[in-house]
């Protein structure tokens, strides 16, 4: 296995570290104490894990193994004053919190961790404010409230987002820079955005702090800064608190009333935890999707009028479905419809529902005027919401209408272009191009980009089902 992260590529196999063309020297105990920490990137590692697995649970002072965790930053161009890549948390251990590429064998399949492929050019700024919302850094000092952080800045790109004269990157591609020094400029030129909003969230003891400041990508000036504490239970008067100021600052003559997201919250914390904690999850996988799928019901049955829970819910089931993981199709085809139906019966504003429901209505009937109606609804409700025109894509597909499938794509794709599952969206754009007969451009455009990922077999499997079903239309 070779892991590819920043300029560096580590391989397992042949127990080597390059930097670039260059071979870096690495310690055999560095090496394996670097490779630990790679392969259980996923999770804080404690003291007793590194000792077990790198020394044989043979007894180690603090110093020496401060010493190698030095050395091992060391060779990855890494301190531990930046931890840019490895993470010390205070009584908590370790994480390895780099941008990860897996890669099988030399030369072999490339699956992202993150971004797809790193940007070749600027893309142009769009004729409206552009703003990319950054990860949050989790101060708690317990890397299992990073799903917290996270959610913090799904909520305020949500809200950001439903400002239509701004122009909003998605968290998908937004969250590529997680764990990572970046350069400002940079992301803008990368993202193609003229502000950034950065800050940090803690959480402990019934409390919350959120710190936020905006810049200017262009110029590198700091337009606004500010701190916002309360309670847990304000959460999300902090979130829109934190909102109003940053669009504000962009926008000086947007009401403060134009935000109202109260009516769409979850009314527990402890559900809105649990819907945290589901999206968090990879759901690409049967267990993944399951996991997801067992949090957000429990936060349905806390909170019945959560529209994020049956969203999630809902999601869930249509892509068992979808993806063959379904002991009946059927009735969990029926069970996610319902759940959407009622999201949309708590929130009529809830457009990622909206679009779900659409699209499920092209895939699974023949009523495609319904289906155009729902995902055309969607996007103009929220026209910044990536994973909206993607539904929409999908749908207009599926109703025989390929051009408008491409169109839908190629905006999701603006929206959240470093997105980690953008392989489904290519994968969409390549059947559309293929129904053109444009074959060439199947090829160049989404082909050569879809074969960098690995798209699991029952993926595969889903979209074939789908191209035949497509490919039967009458024209």
């Amino acid at each position: 296995m070779r892991y590819l992260f920043e300029e560096y590529a580590f391989d397992t196999d042949r127990r080597e570290l390059h930097r670039g063309a260059d071979m870096v020297s690495v310690a055999p105990q560095v090496f394996d104490l670097l490779d630990y920490l790679i392969r259980n990137r996923e999770r804080v590692v404690s003291k007793d894990d590194l000792i077990n697995a790198i020394w044989n649970g043979r007894s180690v002072s603090d110093a020496a193994l401060t010493t190698r965790l030095n050395v091992a930053r060391s060779v990855i161009g890494d301190s531990g004053e930046a931890q840019r890549l490895i993470k010390t948390l205070p009584r908590k251990g370790f994480r390895f919190v780099g941008t990860v590429l897996e890669a099988e064998g030399r030369g072999g399949t490339v699956v992202p961790d993150a971004p797809l492929e790193s940007p070749r050019s600027a893309l142009a700024l769009p004729d409206k404010p552009s703003i990319a919302v950054l990860p949050f850094q989790n101060m708690s000092g317990d890397a299992d409230q990073d799903y917290f952080a996270d959610g913090m800045v799904d909520e305020i790109t949500t809200a950001l987002s439903r400002f239509k004269s701004l122009f909003v990157i998605a968290r998908n591609s937004s969250f590529t820079y997680k764990g990572r020094a970046v350069d400002i400029k940079q992301v803008g030129r990368e993202l193609g955005v003229r502000y950034v909003l950065e800050g940090s969230v803690r959480r402990a003891a019934g409390k919350v702090r959120i710190t936020g400041q905006l810049i200017d990508t262009v110029s590198g000036a700091h337009l606004w800064a500010d701190r916002f504490e309360g309670d847990l239970g304000d959460v999300f008067a902090l979130q829109d608190e934190v909102t109003v100021n940053v669009v504000s600052a962009i926008q000086p003559k947007l009401l403060q009333t134009e935000i109202d997201l109260a009516a769409r919250r979850p009314n527990d914390l402890s559900a809105y935890d649990l819907c945290l904690r589901a999206q968090h999850l990879q759901s690409w996988t049967r267990d993944g999707s399951a996991e997801s799928l067992r949090l957000a019901s429990r936060a349905l049955e806390i909170d019945p009028r959560s529209s994020f829970a049956a969203t999630l819910a809902g999601e869930c089931h249509l892509r068992n479905v979808r993806l063959g993981w379904a002991a009946d199709p059927k009735s969990e085809l029926a069970e996610g419809l319902r759940l959407l139906r009622l999201a949309l019966s708590l929130d009529g504003n809830a457009t990622l529902a909206l679009s779900l429901l659409g699209n499920a209505i092209a895939t699974f009937s023949d009523d495609y005027d319904t289906a155009r109606e729902m995902v055309d609804r969607a996007v103009a409700l929220n026209p910044n919401a990536s994973r909206v025109w993607d539904q929409r894509g999908f749908a207009y597909l599926m109703a025989g209408q390929p051009e408008e499938a491409i169109r839908s794509f190629e905006r999701r794709i603006r929206l959240s272009p470093f997105d980690p599952v953008l392989f489904s969206t290519l994968a969409g754009m390549g059947v559309a191009f293929i129904g053109l007969r444009r074959f060439s451009e199947a090829v160049s455009t989404p082909g050569k980009r879809c074969i960098r990922t690995r798209i699991i077999p029952s993926l595969i499997a889903a979209w074939r089902r789908r191209w035949l079903i497509w490919g039967a239309m009458p024209r």
